[in-house]
C-alpha cells in the first residue's frame, strides 16, 4: 500500500543544520509534486517547499535562502536540506506528495506521520 515517511529531525542549536528525508512506496513518486510543511505548536499547519514532477521549486517567504528542497525519481523520496535554523523553526516537519486526478475532481494526496525538528537557544 501508499506509505510516505518522514526522518531526519532532532534537536539542534540555532545556527546548526539538519536534513530531512521522505521515503515514498507503494506509488509511481516520479508523476507527483513533493511538499514539505511544518506544523509550529498551537499553529497551523504550513507550506514549506514545494517541488513539482518537473523540477519546478518554491519557497515560503520564511526560507530566506536556508533551505534547499530536492528530490530522487528512482529512489523515490524528497529532501529537505536546513541549514542556519533559528529557533522559530521549531515544528513537527511533514511530507506530501500529490498529482491530479485525471479526469476526476479531486486529486491523490499522501501525508507522512511527522518528523520533530527542535531548534534551541
Amino acid at each position: 500500500q501508499v506509505q510516505v515517511v518522514e526522518s531526519g529531525g532532532g534537536l539542534v542549536e540555532s545556527g546548526g543544520s539538519l536534513r530531512l528525508s521522505c521515503q515514498g512506496s507503494g506509488f509511481t513518486s516520479k508523476y507527483y509534486t513533493w511538499g514539505w510543511y511544518r506544523q509550529i505548536p498551537g499553529k497551523e499547519r504550513e507550506l514549506v517547499a514545494l517541488i513539482t514532477s518537473g523540477g519546478s521549486i518554491n519557497y515560503a517567504d520564511f526560507v530566506e535562502g536556508r533551505f534547499t528542497i530536492s528530490r530522487d525519481n528512482d529512489l523515490h523520496a524528497s529532501y529537505l536540506q536546513m541549514n542556519n535554523l533559528k529557533r522559530e523553526d521549531t515544528a513537527v516537519y511533514y511530507c506530501n506528495a500529490r498529482r491530479a486526478a485525471y479526469g476526476r475532481s479531486d486529486f491523490y494526496s499522501y501525508w507522512g506521520q511527522g518528523t520533530q525538528a527542535a531548534v534551541s537557544s
